[in-house]
């Protein structure tokens, strides 16, 4: 059972950090990002509107959702904005370039999409917030 509670953990911490990270580069323009103006007009050129708007939308959901999945602290939850982000990901980037991330396709989203939702399902395990509260 510590294994297990182990490699969730392990699961948990590189996704939701990665996801944070990615949050953070749309709402602040750290590590690399380009911030919400950057965001906002690349957002607008692929037809997401308002595209400020819609990329603080995206920052936050990445951020607060990879904050929570990486703490296991209301895992559903994070998950849930992990995933929503993923599937819009594919719908307006990477759905028409086919599967493969070689093409800039879908790949690595549905990756992580399995990801979330397989350790939502099972739970966050013994070393989590939601472990020690419910």
């Amino acid at each position: 059972m510590m294994l297990a509670g182990l490699g969730l953990l392990i699961i948990r911490l590189v996704i939701g950090l990665s996801f944070a990270g990615h949050g953070a580069q749309k709402l602040f323009g750290w590590f690399g990002g380009h911030g919400l103006e950057g965001t906002g007009g690349f957002f607008e050129s692929i037809g997401i509107k308002p595209g400020k708007t819609m990329a603080l939308l995206a920052g936050l959901a990445e951020l607060g959702g990879g904050l929570l999945f990486a703490l296991g602290f209301l895992t559903p939850v994070g998950a849930a904005l992990i995933i929503l982000t993923m599937i819009m990901a594919i719908a307006k980037v990477h759905g028409p370039n086919g599967y493969w991330s070689t093409q800039n396709g879908y790949e690595f989203n549905l990756v992580l999409i399995a990801a979330a939702l397989g350790t939502a399902l099972i739970g966050a395990g013994q070393f989590s917030i939601d472990a020690l509260l419910f």
